[in-house]
Protein backbone atom coordinates (compact mmCIF):
# COMPACT_ATOMS: atom_id res chain seq x y z
CA UNK A 1 0.00 0.00 0.00
CA UNK A 2 1.37 3.26 -0.96
CA UNK A 3 1.86 5.68 2.22
CA UNK A 4 -0.64 8.27 2.33
CA UNK A 5 0.98 11.50 3.82
CA UNK A 6 -0.86 13.09 7.14
CA UNK A 7 -3.21 16.05 5.57
CA UNK A 8 -2.49 19.48 7.17
CA UNK A 9 -4.89 22.68 6.37
CA UNK A 10 -4.30 26.13 7.41
CA UNK A 11 -7.46 28.47 7.02
CA UNK A 12 -7.65 30.88 4.21
CA UNK A 13 -7.19 33.81 6.39
CA UNK A 14 -3.37 33.61 7.10
CA UNK A 15 -3.16 34.06 3.07
CA UNK A 16 -3.21 37.15 0.59
CA UNK A 17 -5.37 37.52 -2.69
CA UNK A 18 -1.62 35.55 -4.39
CA UNK A 19 -1.83 33.00 -1.96
CA UNK A 20 1.27 33.88 -0.09
CA UNK A 21 1.48 34.05 3.83
CA UNK A 22 0.25 37.72 4.85
CA UNK A 23 3.25 36.91 7.70
CA UNK A 24 6.66 36.52 8.26
CA UNK A 25 6.57 33.23 9.88
CA UNK A 26 3.77 31.17 10.83
CA UNK A 27 5.98 27.66 11.64
CA UNK A 28 5.67 26.14 8.51
CA UNK A 29 9.08 25.54 8.13
CA UNK A 30 8.69 22.59 10.70
CA UNK A 31 7.31 20.62 8.10
CA UNK A 32 10.04 21.55 5.31
CA UNK A 33 11.68 18.37 3.73
CA UNK A 34 9.12 16.09 5.88
CA UNK A 35 7.35 13.56 3.41
CA UNK A 36 4.87 12.34 6.07
CA UNK A 37 3.75 15.83 5.75
CA UNK A 38 1.46 17.20 2.99
CA UNK A 39 0.46 21.09 3.73
CA UNK A 40 -2.54 22.64 1.68
CA UNK A 41 -4.59 25.59 2.66
CA UNK A 42 -8.42 26.60 1.99
CA UNK A 43 -9.11 28.09 -1.03
CA UNK A 44 -12.07 30.60 0.64
CA UNK A 45 -12.21 32.12 3.82
CA UNK A 46 -15.16 31.85 6.05
CA UNK A 47 -16.90 33.01 9.18
CA UNK A 48 -17.20 29.74 9.93
CA UNK A 49 -15.55 26.69 8.47
CA UNK A 50 -17.45 24.98 5.61
CA UNK A 51 -18.15 21.31 5.97
CA UNK A 52 -15.99 20.35 2.41
CA UNK A 53 -13.10 22.72 3.76
CA UNK A 54 -12.33 19.52 6.24
CA UNK A 55 -13.03 16.66 4.14
CA UNK A 56 -10.12 14.39 4.01
CA UNK A 57 -7.81 17.04 6.37
CA UNK A 58 -6.29 15.24 9.29
CA UNK A 59 -5.23 18.49 10.88
CA UNK A 60 -6.51 22.34 11.05
CA UNK A 61 -5.07 25.41 12.13
CA UNK A 62 -7.19 27.94 12.74
CA UNK A 63 -6.92 31.35 12.63
CA UNK A 64 -10.04 32.93 12.57
CA UNK A 65 -13.25 30.97 11.87
CA UNK A 66 -15.73 29.96 14.00
CA UNK A 67 -16.15 26.06 14.30
CA UNK A 68 -18.92 24.70 14.88
CA UNK A 69 -20.78 21.10 14.79
CA UNK A 70 -21.66 21.90 11.24
CA UNK A 71 -17.87 22.41 10.60
CA UNK A 72 -17.12 18.98 11.91
CA UNK A 73 -20.02 17.07 9.57
CA UNK A 74 -17.69 15.59 7.54
CA UNK A 75 -14.54 15.35 9.63
CA UNK A 76 -14.31 11.85 9.58
CA UNK A 77 -10.62 11.75 9.10
CA UNK A 78 -9.90 14.93 11.71
CA UNK A 79 -7.55 14.19 14.60
CA UNK A 80 -6.91 17.61 16.08
CA UNK A 81 -8.15 21.34 15.11
CA UNK A 82 -5.15 23.63 16.18
CA UNK A 83 -6.01 27.11 17.26
CA UNK A 84 -3.78 29.88 16.22
CA UNK A 85 -3.21 31.57 19.85
CA UNK A 86 -5.08 30.97 23.68
CA UNK A 87 -8.34 31.58 23.13
CA UNK A 88 -10.93 29.16 21.55
CA UNK A 89 -14.22 30.99 22.90
CA UNK A 90 -14.79 30.22 18.84
CA UNK A 91 -14.60 26.79 18.82
CA UNK A 92 -17.64 24.32 19.76
CA UNK A 93 -15.46 22.49 22.26
CA UNK A 94 -18.32 19.82 22.66
CA UNK A 95 -18.81 19.23 18.99
CA UNK A 96 -15.36 18.43 18.87
CA UNK A 97 -15.28 15.86 21.61
CA UNK A 98 -18.70 14.19 19.95
CA UNK A 99 -17.16 13.88 16.56
CA UNK A 100 -13.72 12.92 18.36
CA UNK A 101 -11.75 15.93 17.55
CA UNK A 102 -8.97 17.41 19.47
CA UNK A 103 -8.62 21.06 20.11
CA UNK A 104 -5.34 22.09 20.75
CA UNK A 105 -4.32 25.79 22.14
CA UNK A 106 -0.63 27.35 22.09
CA UNK A 107 -0.02 27.24 25.32
CA UNK A 108 2.68 29.66 26.84
CA UNK A 109 3.60 30.97 23.12
CA UNK A 110 1.37 34.47 23.62
CA UNK A 111 2.45 34.71 27.00
CA UNK A 112 5.15 37.56 26.58
CA UNK A 113 4.17 39.50 23.40
CA UNK A 114 0.40 40.07 25.66
CA UNK A 115 2.37 40.92 28.84
CA UNK A 116 4.26 43.37 26.75
CA UNK A 117 2.01 45.07 24.90
CA UNK A 118 0.05 45.40 27.95
CA UNK A 119 2.70 46.79 29.87
CA UNK A 120 2.87 49.01 26.68
CA UNK A 121 -0.42 49.90 27.07
CA UNK A 122 0.02 51.24 30.76
CA UNK A 123 2.47 53.08 29.79
CA UNK A 124 0.59 54.58 27.09
CA UNK A 125 -2.30 55.32 29.04
CA UNK A 126 -0.68 57.33 32.52
CA UNK A 127 1.64 59.30 30.25
CA UNK A 128 -0.88 60.46 28.20
CA UNK A 129 0.48 59.40 24.62
CA UNK A 130 -2.09 59.69 22.00
CA UNK A 131 -2.89 62.86 23.78
CA UNK A 132 0.39 64.57 23.99
CA UNK A 133 0.88 63.33 19.84
CA UNK A 134 -1.87 65.32 19.04
CA UNK A 135 -0.76 68.62 21.12
CA UNK A 136 2.41 68.55 18.99
CA UNK A 137 -0.07 67.74 15.85
CA UNK A 138 -2.32 70.45 16.58
CA UNK A 139 0.26 72.95 17.48
CA UNK A 140 -1.08 72.83 20.93
CA UNK A 141 2.27 72.97 22.69
CA UNK A 142 0.85 75.70 25.31
CA UNK A 143 -1.70 73.10 26.59
CA UNK A 144 1.02 70.65 27.83
CA UNK A 145 0.71 71.69 31.32
CA UNK A 146 -2.64 70.34 31.33
CA UNK A 147 -1.97 66.83 30.71
CA UNK A 148 0.98 65.59 33.63
CA UNK A 149 0.90 62.04 33.44
CA UNK A 150 1.79 59.21 36.50
CA UNK A 151 4.27 56.83 37.22
CA UNK A 152 4.10 52.95 37.73
CA UNK A 153 6.07 53.38 40.57
CA UNK A 154 3.86 52.72 43.86
CA UNK A 155 0.51 51.98 41.65
CA UNK A 156 -0.95 48.76 42.27
CA UNK A 157 -1.85 46.33 38.99
CA UNK A 158 -4.94 43.98 39.87
CA UNK A 159 -5.11 40.88 37.10
CA UNK A 160 -8.03 38.88 36.59
CA UNK A 161 -7.30 35.61 35.38
CA UNK A 162 -3.55 34.12 36.56
CA UNK A 163 -2.42 32.00 34.06
CA UNK A 164 0.47 32.05 31.93
CA UNK A 165 -0.29 35.58 30.63
CA UNK A 166 -1.08 37.07 33.93
CA UNK A 167 2.17 35.81 35.81
CA UNK A 168 4.12 36.71 32.78
CA UNK A 169 3.10 40.51 33.31
CA UNK A 170 3.67 40.29 37.24
CA UNK A 171 7.09 39.58 36.22
CA UNK A 172 7.69 41.70 33.70
CA UNK A 173 6.57 44.34 35.86
CA UNK A 174 8.69 43.52 38.63
CA UNK A 175 11.52 46.07 37.81
CA UNK A 176 8.68 48.84 38.18
CA UNK A 177 8.62 49.87 41.58
CA UNK A 178 4.78 48.84 42.08
CA UNK A 179 3.07 48.15 45.09
CA UNK A 180 2.23 44.01 45.17
CA UNK A 181 0.32 43.20 42.56
CA UNK A 182 -3.62 41.46 43.20
CA UNK A 183 -4.80 38.56 41.38
CA UNK A 184 -8.75 37.52 41.07
CA UNK A 185 -8.98 34.14 39.75
CA UNK A 186 -11.19 31.63 41.49
CA UNK A 187 -9.04 28.40 39.91
CA UNK A 188 -5.90 29.28 41.29
CA UNK A 189 -4.34 28.85 44.96
CA UNK A 190 -3.31 31.54 47.15
CA UNK A 191 -0.05 29.71 47.48
CA UNK A 192 0.50 30.04 44.00
CA UNK A 193 -0.12 33.55 43.38
CA UNK A 194 2.21 34.08 46.20
CA UNK A 195 4.77 32.46 44.35
CA UNK A 196 4.73 35.03 42.57
CA UNK A 197 4.83 38.05 44.79
CA UNK A 198 1.35 38.95 44.09
CA UNK A 199 -2.00 38.62 46.54
CA UNK A 200 -5.34 36.45 45.79
CA UNK A 201 -8.19 38.70 46.49
CA UNK A 202 -11.95 38.60 45.97
CA UNK A 203 -12.98 40.60 42.69
CA UNK A 204 -14.83 43.63 44.23
CA UNK A 205 -11.51 44.13 46.31
CA UNK A 206 -9.19 43.99 43.20
CA UNK A 207 -11.25 46.54 41.76
CA UNK A 208 -11.26 48.62 44.36
CA UNK A 209 -7.52 48.74 45.28
CA UNK A 210 -6.23 48.74 41.97
CA UNK A 211 -4.86 51.54 39.46
CA UNK A 212 -4.89 49.32 36.30
CA UNK A 213 -7.68 46.32 36.16
CA UNK A 214 -5.38 44.29 33.78
CA UNK A 215 -8.03 41.04 32.06
CA UNK A 216 -6.41 37.76 31.07
CA UNK A 217 -9.09 35.64 31.95
CA UNK A 218 -11.57 33.45 28.78
CA UNK A 219 -14.75 34.18 27.69
CA UNK A 220 -16.88 31.60 29.30
CA UNK A 221 -20.06 31.68 30.72
CA UNK A 222 -18.89 32.24 34.02
CA UNK A 223 -16.70 35.04 32.83
CA UNK A 224 -19.24 36.73 29.80
CA UNK A 225 -20.45 40.22 31.73
CA UNK A 226 -18.22 39.68 34.62
CA UNK A 227 -17.47 43.78 34.43
CA UNK A 228 -20.42 45.67 34.02
CA UNK A 229 -22.39 48.93 35.59
CA UNK A 230 -21.75 47.45 39.16
CA UNK A 231 -17.89 46.35 38.53
CA UNK A 232 -16.81 49.41 37.56
CA UNK A 233 -18.45 51.72 39.87
CA UNK A 234 -15.98 49.67 42.38
CA UNK A 235 -12.79 51.17 40.97
CA UNK A 236 -11.12 54.48 41.38
CA UNK A 237 -11.26 57.53 39.91
CA UNK A 238 -7.96 57.07 38.81
CA UNK A 239 -7.96 53.66 37.73
CA UNK A 240 -7.44 52.14 33.86
CA UNK A 241 -8.96 49.07 32.71
CA UNK A 242 -7.17 47.26 29.91
CA UNK A 243 -8.21 44.18 27.85
CA UNK A 244 -6.82 42.06 25.86
CA UNK A 245 -8.88 38.68 26.53
CA UNK A 246 -12.24 38.80 24.87
CA UNK A 247 -14.68 41.82 24.16
CA UNK A 248 -17.62 39.58 25.74
CA UNK A 249 -16.13 40.07 29.65
CA UNK A 250 -16.41 43.58 29.26
CA UNK A 251 -20.15 45.09 29.15
CA UNK A 252 -19.76 47.64 26.70
CA UNK A 253 -22.29 50.48 27.35
CA UNK A 254 -21.11 50.43 30.78
CA UNK A 255 -17.64 51.07 29.76
CA UNK A 256 -18.62 53.70 27.78
CA UNK A 257 -20.73 55.25 30.11
CA UNK A 258 -17.90 55.19 32.85
CA UNK A 259 -15.58 56.56 30.32
CA UNK A 260 -17.57 59.27 29.31
CA UNK A 261 -18.65 60.25 32.95
CA UNK A 262 -14.75 60.01 33.91
CA UNK A 263 -16.05 57.71 37.05
CA UNK A 264 -12.53 56.00 36.00
CA UNK A 265 -9.54 57.27 34.07
CA UNK A 266 -9.73 55.67 30.95
CA UNK A 267 -9.16 52.29 29.12
CA UNK A 268 -6.99 50.29 26.42
CA UNK A 269 -9.06 47.85 24.91
CA UNK A 270 -7.85 45.45 22.00
CA UNK A 271 -11.22 42.99 21.99
CA UNK A 272 -14.88 44.12 21.41
CA UNK A 273 -18.24 42.24 21.43
CA UNK A 274 -18.81 42.44 17.47
CA UNK A 275 -15.91 41.81 15.68
CA UNK A 276 -14.41 42.24 12.95
CA UNK A 277 -15.67 45.66 13.18
CA UNK A 278 -17.71 47.12 10.09
CA UNK A 279 -18.15 50.23 11.35
CA UNK A 280 -17.01 52.72 14.02
CA UNK A 281 -17.19 51.62 17.40
CA UNK A 282 -18.97 53.41 20.39
CA UNK A 283 -15.43 53.99 22.04
CA UNK A 284 -14.57 56.06 18.97
CA UNK A 285 -15.26 59.57 20.10
CA UNK A 286 -13.52 58.74 23.71
CA UNK A 287 -9.95 60.57 24.45
CA UNK A 288 -9.36 58.69 27.70
CA UNK A 289 -9.16 55.17 25.92
CA UNK A 290 -6.93 53.50 23.50
CA UNK A 291 -7.71 51.18 20.95
CA UNK A 292 -6.58 48.40 18.46
CA UNK A 293 -7.82 45.44 16.32
CA UNK A 294 -7.27 42.45 18.66
CA UNK A 295 -4.03 42.73 17.24
CA UNK A 296 -2.17 44.97 19.93
CA UNK A 297 -0.02 41.99 20.86
CA UNK A 298 0.91 40.59 17.50
CA UNK A 299 4.69 40.25 16.42
CA UNK A 300 6.57 38.27 13.90
CA UNK A 301 7.94 36.76 17.48
CA UNK A 302 4.43 35.39 18.40
CA UNK A 303 2.97 34.34 14.88
CA UNK A 304 6.59 32.27 14.42
CA UNK A 305 5.95 30.81 18.17
CA UNK A 306 2.37 29.86 17.97
CA UNK A 307 2.75 28.74 14.89
CA UNK A 308 5.13 26.38 15.65
CA UNK A 309 3.49 25.19 18.77
CA UNK A 310 0.24 24.31 16.59
CA UNK A 311 2.28 22.60 13.93
CA UNK A 312 4.38 20.55 16.45
CA UNK A 313 0.83 19.08 17.52
CA UNK A 314 0.44 17.76 14.19
CA UNK A 315 4.02 16.23 14.04
CA UNK A 316 3.24 15.17 17.63
CA UNK A 317 0.15 12.98 16.24
CA UNK A 318 1.72 11.62 13.42
CA UNK A 319 4.44 10.12 15.65
CA UNK A 320 1.80 8.77 17.97
CA UNK A 321 2.45 11.51 20.71
CA UNK A 322 0.31 13.13 22.47
CA UNK A 323 0.49 16.59 22.11
CA UNK A 324 0.73 19.88 24.33
CA UNK A 325 -2.30 22.23 24.73
CA UNK A 326 -5.08 20.19 24.38
CA UNK A 327 -8.38 21.89 25.40
CA UNK A 328 -10.26 18.51 25.86
CA UNK A 329 -8.01 15.90 26.92
CA UNK A 330 -11.24 13.55 27.38
CA UNK A 331 -10.81 12.89 23.54
CA UNK A 332 -7.78 10.55 23.62
CA UNK A 333 -9.49 7.70 25.53
CA UNK A 334 -12.39 7.95 23.34
CA UNK A 335 -12.50 4.48 21.42
CA UNK A 336 -13.30 6.03 17.51
CA UNK A 337 -10.27 8.78 18.24
CA UNK A 338 -7.90 6.25 18.86
CA UNK A 339 -9.06 3.65 16.26
CA UNK A 340 -9.32 7.18 14.24
CA UNK A 341 -5.51 7.65 15.07
CA UNK A 342 -4.30 4.60 14.90
CA UNK A 343 -5.56 4.49 11.42
CA UNK A 344 -4.15 7.37 10.04
CA UNK A 345 -0.66 6.42 11.21
CA UNK A 346 -1.00 2.88 9.47
CA UNK A 347 -1.71 4.85 6.26
CA UNK A 348 1.25 6.81 6.96
CA UNK A 349 3.57 3.92 6.98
Amino acid sequence: MTPSPFRVSLTADFFDEAGQTKYQDIGLGLFDGDRRFSVGRFDEHHAEINSQQLSGVNGVVVLTPRVTDRSLSLSSDLLVVARFGVGFDSVDVAACTARDVLLCIATGAVDRPVAEATVGWMLALTHHVLTKDRLVRQSRWGDRSQYMGCELRERTLGVIGFGGIGRALVKLLSGFGMNPPLVYDPYTTAATVQEHGATLVGLDELLARADFVSIHCPLSEQTRHLIGDRELSLMKPTAYLINTARGGIVEEEALLKALNSRSIAGAALDCFVDEPLTSATIFAECENVVLAPHCIAWTNEMFRDIGRTACQSMIDLAAGVTPKGIVNPEVLNRPGFREKWSRIQHRMT
